[in-house]
């Protein structure tokens, strides 16, 4: 079907009507320059009609009557938002034509009761504290364009209302005006409130109650179990059951939906949770799953009666040090990436949420993602689409999302940019040839249609590519050098050690191109448009990142990519070695990460877990270390970037020469937890070590010329009878810390 309209005639008669049909109209004006009317047309080709009759807020019908004329109809303006929003999504706004591409008719009714997002104003967001009421309200239509029915902000009180350079209101203030907003478009409103650890009982209830009987529309509390807050769990639920009584004060028909997030203080937290839950404590409605859980959202469901429904916390603004970080299944994403783009960087992720949405929404209700500014934006129209049709193809909402937000372009070569961003993350930047393909259509996207210049979310899908292009295009550069340079120290000798290593650090101290430089200057102006346009907070200094681990992509993206400055600090470290040492010292630092035959080494950043041959038991968590400012004041080699933090590490290596004693030396991060006595190593199931923490043979000297300050290596005797026909089953625990390693060697003695 392709329907086109040369203008637009709007017929509504109630207030609700009126008001979508006047939000439609702003939105058709951005698109084109057709008339626009509303009740001035006695043969209107668009009708909004409110009607009590349908199940919820959340259903709408689209009709196209004998006449030619598109209805929608709602109970509120609520679903008449989603109805014109179904239109513009379906609409092209090309070269002056409008054209509807689809039949939209239908009745359309949302799988899941609650879709939402955090929209917190606070100082950590990347963009959200730039905002003003405008641009808050704007951002809620934004959302309710894929269905979005539930926006989320946090709690506060009135004497602690920290601001920083860029919030233009005090928080207590900005959450009445913002609730009283989603009011307007009926969206509902929950509330992420935190028991804060100074507070008494009396002083939460009094205070909870003060900012509640405040805000216009208030439908759901959120205290967090942990993440921050440290209640033990039983005074926990006591504590929420007595929040419950306050809100109902003042919003009978609130909701209370405290989470299972497990403070780090009590191991039996959960355990205590599952406990009083299972007494079915009134006034709670719903438990929660988010990020540092107590169980896994399996084993959450099992614990907890049928009575409470689940609701989805899923962190869809985080790639690293976060529940689902890139490539979350395995873990895996590259240093590289990780070093310059950090936490939060621009992350369209369509693939991965799709996945993270088949493992998990089935168990819930819904959910309201986590959210710290608009990088996620893409993420948000996916998690949405998904939950009111998980059946919707995904291609299908990313072509949406282009022609609804990004109007008048080629909507599926913007499609097939976003989803060539999500792939540019996929492998090591120097062999993704996505890379370049993707920044060189954005180009052609940038050339064809000018206007997307200044729309943010061009810009900064835009941005992200040139970081893509740059983190390759150094990796690649530097690479080379690195490669002259061990060639070069490789054919030394005792006698010429001197001249190679000098040679060496010329090779690696060579500068950039200037077309790389040229394009590092661009991120930079995109930095500075995208503050601009959005309030998007690309640094610390000039744009008021929280930290620069907030979104600050500027401040990271200089990070390192390989080697080549732990190279150049080591190699001059090594000038002043005797000459004896010094030609033995440089090749063992270009050869000492490599694999023999006969011999294993393995790094969690290099080679992923994947490399082990087992999958890790338990849920574990990858601590990287490539984009803290310690990895760029002291250089460090990438193997050393990644850290894998658990209580258990397994893995399976072959390959080993009969009848040879061998050596296990592990890297561990520098802990010294003197209370921590079963730290152990089995080797094939017999323990070669079992004591204090690490252990081991101590080498003080390798660990000074080779690691870097914070980190030790430890190394276990392995004897071939430990070795079964040249195989070795590994496995490392700590019941009840845990520990933290990057890298082990299995070598001959």
């Amino acid at each position: 079907m392709n329907k086109q309209f040369s203008e637009f005639n709007i017929k509504a008669e109630d207030s609700q009507a009126i008001y979508a049909a006047e939000l439609f109209k702003k939105e058709l004006s951005k698109r084109t320059c057709a008339p626009i009317s509303i009740n001035n047309s006695d043969t209107p080709n668009f009708r909004f009609v409110t009607c009590p009759d349908f199940e919820n807020k959340d259903c709408f019908t689209i009709s196209l009557d004998e006449w030619g004329c598109l209805e929608f109809s709602a109970q509120t303006v609520r679903g008449l938002i989603y109805a014109y929003s179904r239109f513009l999504k379906k609409t092209t706004f090309k070269n002056g034509e409008n054209i509807l591409i689809e039949d939209i008719s239908g009745f359309y009714k949302p799988q899941k009761q609650i879709r939402g997002h955090q929209v917190g104003y606070r100082t950590t967001p990347n963009t959200y504290d730039a905002w003003d009421y405008d641009q808050y309200f704007q951002y809620y239509l934004d959302m309710m364009a894929f269905c979005t029915n539930t926006v989320e902000h946090n709690g506060t009180r009135p004497d602690k209302n920290f601001r920083n350079a860029l919030m233009k209101y005090e928080q207590y203030e900005f959450l009445v005006e913002a609730s009283r907003l989603a009011d307007e478009v009926d969206l509902d409103v929950s509330l992420w409130h935190a028991n804060s650890d100074n507070e008494t009982e009396e002083e939460a209830l009094r205070l909870r109650d003060e900012l509640y009987k405040n805000m216009p529309r208030l439908n759901i509390i959120f205290p967090p179990g942990g993440d921050p807050g440290k209640l033990p769990a039983d005074v926990f639920v006591d504590r929420c059951k007595k929040i419950s009584e306050v809100l109902r004060k003042h919003h009978p028909d609130a909701l209370m939906h405290p989470s299972a997030q497990a403070p780090h203080e009590y191991r039996d937290w959960g355990e205590v949770f599952a406990r009083e839950m299972a007494e079915k404590p009134a006034g709670i409605d719903a438990v929660i799953m988010g990020p540092n859980h107590a169980f896994p959202m399996h084993e959450l469901r099992k614990r907890i009666d049928s009575k409470y429904p689940l609701r989805f916390y899923p962190d869809i603004t985080h790639n690293l040090r976060c529940e689902y970080p890139v490539n979350f299944l395995e873990d895996d994403w590259h240093y590289a990436y990780a070093a310059t783009l950090s936490r939060e960087s621009v992350n369209p992720r369509p693939l991965e949420l799709r996945t993270l949405h088949r493992l998990f929404s089935p168990y819930t209700i819904g959910s309201v993602s986590y959210s710290e500014g608009v990088h996620d934006d893409l993420n948000k129209a996916i998690w949405s689409a998904l939950e009111f049709d998980c059946n919707t193809p995904l291609r299908e909402i990313v072509t949406d999302y282009a022609r609804y937000y990004l109007h008048g372009a080629d909507e599926e070569k913007l499609a097939d940019c976003i989803f060539m961003l999500e792939k540019n993350w996929q492998s090591p930047p120097e062999e993704n040839p996505v890379i370049d393909l993707c920044y060189n259509s954005f180009l052609e996207l940038k050339r064809d249609f000018p206007h997307l210049s200044e729309n943010w979310r061009f810009v900064m899908h835009y941005f992200r590519a040139c970081c893509d292009k740059l983190v390759k295009d150094r990796r690649v550069f530097e690479l080379e050098l690195c490669e002259e340079a061990e060639s070069i120290i490789m054919r030394s000798t005792k006698n010429t050690a001197e001249e190679a290593v000098k040679k060496a650090l010329e090779i690696l101290r060579k500068p950039f191109s200037e077309k790389y430089s040229e394009l590092r200057r661009e991120i930079d102006e995109l930095g500075e448009k995208l503050f601009r346009l959005i309030g998007l907070q690309l640094d610390v200094e000039h744009y008021c990142a929280d930290s620069w681990e907030r979104g600050a992509t500027l401040d990271t993206i200089d990070n390192n990519v390989t080697d080549r400055a732990y190279l150049i600090t080591k190699l001059t470290h090594a000038l002043e070695k005797p000459v004896g040492e010094m030609c033995k010292y440089a090749k063992k630092l270009f050869t000492l990460r490599k694999s023999r035959y006969g011999e294993v080494y393995y790094s969690v950043a290099l080679h992923n877990l994947n490399a082990l041959g087992v999958r890790q038991k338990g849920e574990f968590y990858m601590d990287v270390y490539a984009d803290k400012p310690y990895s760029k004041e002291k250089s460090m080699p990438m193997a050393m970037t990644k850290l894998f933090d658990h209580f258990n590490f397994e893995a399976k290596f072959g390959g080993f020469l009969p009848e040879t004693d061998y050596n296990l030396t592990v890297v561990y991060r520098s802990d010294n937890n003197e209370e921590i006595d079963r730290h152990t190593v089995t080797a094939n199931g017999r323990t070669i070590y079992c004591g204090k923490q690490f252990g081991g043979a101590e080498n003080p000297e390798f660990d000074k010329d080779f690691l870097v300050d914070g980190f030790e290596s430890a190394t276990y005797a392995l004897p071939r009878k430990y070795l079964k026909n040249g195989t070795l089953e590994l496995t490392i625990s700590e019941p009840t810390e845990g520990f933290k390693l990057c890298e082990l060697w299995i070598t001959p003695v």
